[in-house]
């Protein structure tokens, strides 16, 4: 139960810091945009994904992390394009050409449709970098044994709040928005 707790509450720190370093972006207004079907996809996806992102921690640590807000964003995609349709998508159609190394290039190019040397492909893959970077610190800052089971599951609490930012992003840039009911 305390490690739950533990869990949790580096978990909403995390996410309250991420939501802020894409607010302050322009990417997100202060609101982590969300769906029960998206979050429902990423546990589908996870397993897979760390699967992959736990062999970059070591020599790549950002983008271990950062790649799960790539796939944030495809889910997102899929969602409002036809979801009905994609949402029984693989994990590996989100794979590039070069497998788990240019899943962020793929992502942006063959899912999104961006440019990429675009405007928006470069902002986004500039803020998913800085937000990778400050999971990473926030992990590091937690001082835990590398390889640990505490280790597993703080890496995999970081990769689900990447997911949902990433996946808010996308939403947003969509123009999906949450507003109060009158």
């Amino acid at each position: 139960m305390e490690d739950q707790l533990y869990y949790n509450m580096f978990q909403d720190r995390l996410e309250r810091e991420l939501l802020k370093i894409c607010t302050d972006a322009g990417m997100l207004s202060g609101i982590l945009l969300r769906s029960d079907d998206i979050d429902l996809k990423w546990k589908e996806l996870a397993p897979e994904y760390i699967a992959d992102g736990v062999k970059e921690i070591a020599d790549y640590p950002t983008v271990s992390v950062a790649w799960a807000g790539y796939i944030g964003m495809a889910v997102a995609c899929w969602w409002n394009r036809d979801w009905a349709k994609l949402k029984g998508q693989p994990y590996s159609v989100l794979l590039g050409p070069n497998g788990f190394d240019d899943m962020d290039d793929h992502i942006l190019k063959d899912i999104l449709g961006l440019l990429p040397d675009g405007k928006q492909a470069q902002q986004i893959t500039s803020l998913m970098q800085t937000c990778a970077q400050t999971a990473v610190t926030f992990i590091r800052q937690e001082k835990i044994e590398p390889q640990s089971p505490r280790a597993f599951y703080v890496y995999a609490r970081a990769i689900q709040v990447m997911f949902s930012i990433g996946a808010a992003i996308e939403l947003h840039r969509l123009g999906y928005e949450m507003r109060k009911l009158q």
